[in-house]
């Protein structure tokens, strides 16, 4: 095995969700491929999952990022021993489900903090679960800024040339609309331009979407675009970045970006306005990644699945994608140095 294979961490996320599911099937797909796989959960959770799958791999129980080895059809199980089968019930909120999840997530950022890791792929959390566990983060999102003191980050979700990030992710709409800034719109500009150049895009063309119906029509549905966000758009240009030179009606700047393929990225004002697109495009296959931080996180963009749960039903595609996009940051990320084995 050599060292210039990216070694990724992916965590558990909820155990009694689809995450264990999902990471089996993955790192079956993924064995032969030029990648150092290590997942953060529980060893006795995993290995149920991968008699439930039915994959050909083994999981192996490890102390330590450093005792792993790779080898294909092997996947080292960072065993932080947290879950007690007997308790845990699968497709249903627990407590000890919600503090596991938290104690892999916190895992995975500090080896990556540390450099003993190249990045972190998490597997889906269940928000109720996490608040249970008394660990009040609205996801992993907030959760990656606050362990890594980063004061500004974005979500972007993205498949294949369809990519969106967000101004705001889980506030009220009445909350989002006060979160639509000149100052928070031009860093999100900038953040998803550094994140583009991440991926390996150095020519690129953003959109911002406009906030309301229409993009306001000149002011007769609101004055956020005339006051707020095209100032914005001017400000970022005058920067340097080539970004479209008005607010795009959020009703066709997606159908643009995907089917004419006008732009690389589009800056969605809130949650919905952005999450609706990206998941009629590519429900099970898109992926989600945190612009902004120190170290590189990607995730799927799909819940705990807690109906299917247990019943190996769960789609891969979306760990597999992030797995893949995770490697792709990696190989552009300024000054990045892999991990020796």
């Amino acid at each position: 095995m050599q060292n210039n294979k990216a070694l990724l961490a992916i965590t558990m996320g909820d155990p009694a969700g689809c995450g264990p599911e999902i990471i089996a099937m993955a790192a079956a797909t993924e064995k032969h491929k030029p990648v150092r796989l290590v997942c953060i959960g529980d060893y006795a959770v995993m290995c149920r999952a991968i008699d439930i799958v039915d994959v050909d791999i083994k999981a192996i129980p490890i102390k330590s990022i450093d005792e792993a080895h790779f080898e294909p059809g092997i996947l080292p199980i960072l065993d932080l021993k947290n879950v007690d089968l007997d308790k845990l019930r699968w497709g249903t909120v627990q407590e000890i489900a919600g503090n596991a999840a938290y104690e892999y997530i916190i895992q995975a950022i500090d080896l990556a903090m540390e450099g003993k890791i190249d990045a972190v792929v998490t597997s889906p959390i269940n928000k109720k679960a996490l608040h249970l566990a008394g660990h009040k983060f609205d996801g992993h999102t907030e959760l990656l800024a606050k362990r890594t003191k980063t004061a500004d980050v974005t979500m972007m979700l993205a498949s294949q040339h369809f990519r969106v990030t967000h101004v705001s992710t889980h506030l009220s709409l009445r909350d989002a609309i006060d979160r639509c800034t000149r100052e928070r719109l031009i860093k999100v500009i900038q953040l998803t331009h550094e994140g583009l150049l991440h991926m390996g895009i150095s020519e690129q063309k953003l959109a911002v979407a406009g906030l309301n119906p229409h993009s306001s029509e000149g002011g007769v549905f609101g004055r956020e675009e005339i006051d707020i966000i095209q100032p914005a758009i001017d400000e970022a240009i005058a920067e340097g970045f080539n970004v479209c030179s008005y607010p795009v009606p959020g009703d066709t700047v997606f159908v643009r970006m995907w089917e004419g393929k006008e732009f690389d990225a589009v800056i969605a004002q809130y949650h919905d306005q952005g999450h609706i697109a990206a998941k009629i495009i590519d429900f099970w296959g898109g992926v989600n990644i945190t612009l902004g931080l120190p170290i590189i996180r990607t995730s799927v963009d799909h819940g705990t699945a807690f109906d299917i749960a247990g019943k190996g039903k769960a789609d891969p595609k979306s760990l597999i994608n992030a797995i893949e996009y995770a490697l792709t940051l990696n190989s552009n990320w300024p000054t990045r140095k892999a991990p020796s084995e």
